[in-house]
């Protein structure tokens, strides 16, 4: 945040001073995102490359829907920004992106050289109105959505599915993402699942459903499942979960990674499933927006953040899963603690056995079973109003003591993480509102 307004007072300053604004280059990203000493060695290494000065002005969100209210209603000339999957869609379809050129000149082009072939193979399944979302947006980050569970309380078997949320056993120990869309995808599935079984539907076609029926569907579901939850989070989930206060928690594999670590330093052995009816997967990725005003230095910075080193460093900063299939990516992050897991279709045909963590690299036959979610588009509303018939107006006791409880357990942990802790602060999880 010091350093946000630093560039800030910078950029002022140098508007001030008649700084020509190909000189400036304004990126806009998720809080946490980043390993922040990255950013002056860009503006060093674009030097460089181009032999052209550069100033990073770098801001953050925590809501997608902010960034997009941004730049479509206020036309911020950010240069390059990094929203989830869905927003890259509505971004699309609203014309609201540029095309990402590829010619770096003598500059290796690290983004086509690197990128996964599974992350090429998604990205074209995101819905652009026509146009290829490959060629107006470039992955950074990724992940799953799945359970996150005691193994003091809950079996394996009964993580196995997405129905254990429907388990009495687990009343006021729940907690839920408050994520119409993510938790409305799973539970589609599973609703779904004798449809998919006997291939009457695809997971990627039904993601696609957003009808009154499936809508009541998931809705009667939730209200099954209303009176067991303990509370519905953002972000303070994991920590619950690491103070065993809850036994499961809908969430994303980021926050679980950072729980699972955590949970290991107070002897809470916390595990993370994908439920075997089926999941989605996320991405978030870097566009070029439309009223950019510096496109050289934002294709050059999406290539700098694909360069094996730099994703490196990102993923040890931020605790999630770079996009990058590159050699020297999947040798940083093999680790002989774990099983062998076949990530040929993420890194190389060869890699059928890589010691890795699972809930970073999933397994070949559990990411078959995923899908990626959408945009509602003038749908979104009743998705909304759907989910908030389904919390209600009101939070029980519960809720409010595992919020107050939360907002300490967070205060303390960012304390004892600015002070004692490097390691807890590279393990520490985005604040992802996925709406």
């Amino acid at each position: 945040m010091k350093r946000t307004f630093a560039f800030l007072a910078a950029a002022l300053l140098l508007c001030a001073c008649g700084q020509d604004r190909s000189q400036i280059l304004k990126v806009y990203n998720w809080s946490s995102y980043i390993d922040e000493s990255v950013i002056p060695e860009f503006e060093s290494w674009y030097e460089e490359q181009t032999g052209e000065p550069v100033h990073v002005i770098y801001q953050t969100f925590d809501v997608n829907e902010t960034m997009l209210a941004k730049i479509e209603k206020g036309h911020e000339d950010f240069d390059v920004v990094c929203p989830s999957d869905y927003i890259i869609e509505r971004m699309l379809r609203s014309d609201l992106l540029l095309p990402i050129d590829r010619d770096f000149g003598a500059t290796p082009n690290y983004i086509d050289d690197n990128l996964s072939p599974y992350i090429r193979e998604v990205f074209g399944k995101i819905g652009g109105s026509g146009k290829d979302a490959r060629d107006y947006s470039v992955g950074y980050m990724w992940g799953t959505t799945g359970i996150l569970y005691n193994a003091k309380y809950v079996t394996d078997e009964e993580a196995s599915s997405w129905d254990i949320l429907r388990n009495p056993k687990f009343a006021e120990k729940m907690l839920l993402k408050d994520s119409p869309r993510d938790v409305f995808s799973q539970i589609i599935i599973y609703l779904r699942q004798a449809e998919l079984d006997m291939g009457e539907v695809t997971l990627d076609e039904l993601m696609l459903d957003s009808s009154d029926k499936a809508l009541a569907d998931v809705e009667a579901y939730m209200k099954q499942v209303k009176p067991l939850v303990a509370g519905w989070e953002a972000d303070f989930g994991k920590e619950q979960m690491t103070q065993e206060r809850a036994w499961l928690n809908l969430t994303w594999s980021g926050d679980a990674v950072w729980a699972i670590e955590e949970g290991k330093e107070v002897n809470v052995d916390l595990r993370f499933s994908l439920p075997k009816e089926g999941f989605t997967v996320w991405f978030d990725g870097w566009v070029i927006p439309k009223y950019a005003k510096n496109t050289k230095a934002a294709k050059y910075w999406i290539n700098f953040m694909s360069r094996p080193d730099i994703v490196i460093r990102n993923v040890d900063v931020t605790g999630y899963v770079s996009v990058s299939g590159a050699p020297e990516v999947i040798e940083a992050f093999t680790d002989e603690a774990y099983e062998p897991l076949d990530l040929s279709y993420f890194f190389s045909p060869a890699d059928t056995a890589v010691c890795a963590n699972p809930v970073l690299y999933p397994d070949r036959k559990d990411i078959e079973r995923s899908t990626l979610e959408h945009d509602w588009g003038e749908r979104t509303p009743q998705l909304v109003e759907m989910w908030s018939r389904v919390k209600g107006e009101s939070a029980n006791a519960m809720t409010i003591v595992v919020i107050a409880v939360a907002l300490l357990a967070i205060l303390a942990s960012l304390v004892y993480t600015k002070f004692f802790s490097r390691k807890a602060r590279g393990r520490q999880a985005v604040k992802r509102h996925r709406r």
